[in-house]
């Protein structure tokens, strides 16, 4: 796949996060593609539906519905920041075999481990970056706590 069609994948997933922005939410965002199209997105919902886990990735993953495991192999995930340790293992367990990442400077997940099953893609995005600079600076507190400090 050309750079191009990655950023604008990671467009799609700039739109969620941005979404979740708006909506009082954490502004990461995620999108699954599956052979050339969006199939699932989502964004941090955590605030909004009071919930421990709903991470980008995972509401993206939850948004494309049941797919059959094998169709998880012709998938990739967009992620406007690197992927946590629990969404990381959702990635595994799926055995999706592609993560592209807007940013990986303000978090970094177990990026290391995860290469070891999966290509991952780091687009290091200076609007991701900035995205989650402002968001930092503005709500710290709600950072800390969806990082799990």
């Amino acid at each position: 796949m050309e750079k191009a069609e990655h950023l604008g994948f990671m467009a799609e997933a700039v739109k969620e996060a941005r979404k979740g922005l708006r909506e009082g939410g954490i502004p990461i965002g995620a999108v699954l593609v599956r052979k050339g199209k969006v199939i699932g997105r989502g964004h941090n919902r955590r605030v909004q539906r009071g919930s421990a886990i709903l991470h980008a990735e995972m509401d993206c993953l939850e948004n494309a519905g049941r797919l059959k495991a094998s169709a998880y192999a012709d998938c990739a995930i967009y992620s406007t920041l690197s992927p946590c340790d629990m969404c990381t293992g959702a990635i595994l367990l799926y055995k999706i075999p592609l993560v592209v990442i807007g940013e990986n400077r303000t978090y970094r997940g177990p990026e290391k481990y995860l290469s070891k099953f999966t290509s991952l893609l780091n687009l290091d995005l200076p609007e991701c970056r900035r995205m989650m600079k402002e968001f930092i600076a503005s709500r710290p507190s709600l950072w800390n706590e969806d990082i799990g400090e």
